[in-house]
Order: structure tokens, then C-alpha cells, then sequence
């Protein structure tokens, strides 16, 4: 009879635990739960802890659906946009997104975030569309991408609030040319570079040109100046070798009559086939005719000059 009622409360109790267990459930700090209770939302449960609910769910009654409080991203990919201009590009997007309305999530789309990013995907397409064609391709480099993403986010703002979803952020990933447009954008890049080049080469023939006649300009001034100077040396020597050939003779004229004709000889009979024809009186003669030149240089020299110390006899 004991064991029969241990038995009896053994089975009460498991009930009772189990019948306390199925009433419970816990919401963590990283989602929200909806109790539905004959496919109606009877409570939203959005701060974490432990709640409770009609056990078991018999017939439908009281079943909890957890959804994310988290912030979810999703991706779309290869996008082809048409930009300003005509030409097609393909681009790759995601967007960050928040369930703040777990109520209106549920009625909209089950609760399913399949279903709920298989909606936003379509309004982001057709929003990234619309941006990208009203611009062309280089805004989507500049500065100007910021201003595009925020436009997208607006165009998904109403879509993703009837779902009870926050857009967070929408963001470019990839933005290429398609394979038909990237070869013609490399070949108008090619020809740009090819133009620019030719033009730095064309400067760098006239920098060239410039510098040379520039250097071929210094090269005559200098010369010039380098002549003249020589011009002026020159005639400065000649002018000192004039004095000292004056001041010589007037030392000794007689000396100074002798060596230039020495010079003269010299230079006149440097080669054996030298011929020259002239008298032999002339006074080219002299210094082979009278070893001392004292008769031609009496005959010309004054009366007071000749009677000056007259030099050694020159040997034969």
C-alpha cells in the first residue's frame, strides 16, 4: 500500500515538473519571443528572463516563436546596373538590418527571415538601379558614394518598416566593369596613356632643345668673352714687347740692329731650298759684307749716335 502511493506521488511529481516545465520559457538577451496562442500574438517578450505560458501548447494553444534581436546582414551579388551614359557595371551589396518590430515581422512575413530578405532584395536591386543610373561610374569612386548608399537606404526605408525591420547600413562591396566594357575602358585608358605619353615625350624634346640652345648660347658668350680677353692679352704683350724692344735699342742700337737681322736671317734661311734674289748691295746684306755693320750703321745713324761705343766685331 506505501509503495502504491510512492509510486502514485513519484508520477504527481513528474507531472507536476513536467506540467511546470512546459509552462516556462527563458528569452535570452540576444532575441525576442512572441507567444501565439491560437495563431494570434498574445505577448511580445522583449527584455531576457524567465516567463510563462500555457503548457504543452495542446491544440495550438500558447507556442513561442524566438526572433532575433541582433543586427543580421544579408548579401547581394552581381548586380548589373546601368550607369549615366549607358554603360553596364556589376556591383555587389549587402545591408545591415534589425528586427525592432517582432509583432509587425511576424504578421508580415511569418516571422520567416527568408522570406523577409527575399523582399528586401528586390526593393534593394531596384534601388541600386535607380541611384547608379542617375550618375556615372566615377561617382561610385569618389566621395560622392556615401550620398548613393544614404539614397539606397532611404528608397529601402518604408519597404523594410512595413516588415518590421530597421535598415542599419547599405554598403558597395564590389563595384566592376563587365567584361564588355572593361575591354573598352582599357582600350580608351591605353590610348589616354599613349596620348600622355607622346605629350611628355614632346615636352621632354623641347626642354631638350631649350637647354641645348641655351648651353650652344653660353658656349658662343664664353668663347667670346674667352677671344676677346686673348685679343687683349695679346695686345697688352705686344704693347710690353714694343717697350722692351724700344727701351733695348735705345740701350744699344747697334746690338738691336744686329739681332733682328740675325732673326731675319733666320727666318728666311730655315729650309736649304731657300732662294732669295736680291742685290748684293742691299742692306739685307750688310752684316755679310762688314761683319760688324759699323759702315751701313754709320751712314744712318746720327752724327752723336755714331760716335757711341760700338759693339764687339761678330765672328765669322
Amino acid at each position: 500500500m506505501n509503495s502504491n502511493r510512492l509510486s502514485i506521488g513519484i508520477v504527481a511529481a513528474a507531472l507536476i515538473a513536467l506540467l511546470a516545465y512546459s509552462s516556462m520559457f527563458v528569452v535570452g538577451a540576444r532575441e525576442q519571443a512572441l507567444v501565439i496562442r491560437f495563431g494570434k500574438i498574445q505577448s511580445v517578450k522583449t527584455e531576457p528572463g524567465l516567463y510563462f505560458k500555457l503548457p504543452f501548447g495542446f491544440l495550438d494553444a500558447d507556442r513561442v516563436q524566438y526572433v532575433s534581436e541582433q543586427a543580421l546582414r544579408f548579401d547581394l551579388d552581381n548586380i548589373r546596373v546601368q550607369v549615366k551614359g549607358g554603360k553596364f557595371y556589376e556591383v555587389d551589396a549587402f545591408i545591415i538590418y534589425k528586427i525592432t518590430d517582432a509583432k509587425l515581422f511576424r504578421e508580415a512575413v511569418s516571422g520567416d527571415v527568408s522570406v523577409a530578405e527575399s523582399r528586401l532584395r528586390t526593393r534593394l536591386d531596384s534601388a541600386l538601379r535607380r541611384v547608379y543610373g542617375l550618375r556615372g561610374f566615377e561617382s561610385a569612386l569618389s566621395q560622392e558614394r556615401s550620398a548613393m548608399m544614404q539614397e539606397v537606404r532611404t528608397d529601402l526605408k518604408n519597404d523594410a518598416g512595413a516588415l518590421g525591420i530597421s535598415i542599419m547600413d547599405v554598403r558597395i562591396r564590389r563595384t566592376d566593369l563587365t567584361r564588355e566594357v572593361s575591354q573598352q575602358t582599357f582600350d580608351r585608358m591605353k590610348a589616354e596613356r599613349l596620348a600622355e605619353a607622346e605629350l611628355i615625350r614632346a615636352r621632354g624634346v623641347q626642354e631638350r632643345q631649350r637647354r641645348e640652345a641655351i648651353a650652344d648660347r653660353q658656349v658662343v658668350e664664353i668663347v667670346a668673352d674667352a677671344r676677346r680677353e686673348s685679343e687683349i692679352l695679346r695686345g697688352e704683350g705686344e704693347g710690353q714687347r714694343s717697350a722692351i724692344f724700344a727701351q733695348a735699342y735705345g740701350k744699344d742700337p747697334a746690338f738691336f740692329e744686329f739681332y733682328r737681322s740675325m732673326n731675319a736671317y733666320k727666318s728666311s734661311l730655315t729650309t736649304s731650298d731657300t732662294s732669295l734674289v736680291l742685290s748684293p748691295n742691299s742692306d739685307f746684306f750688310r752684316f755679310f759684307n762688314d761683319a760688324g755693320g759699323k759702315k751701313k750703321l754709320d751712314e744712318r745713324l746720327p752724327a752723336d749716335a755714331a760716335k757711341a761705343p760700338q759693339p764687339p766685331a761678330a765672328q765669322q
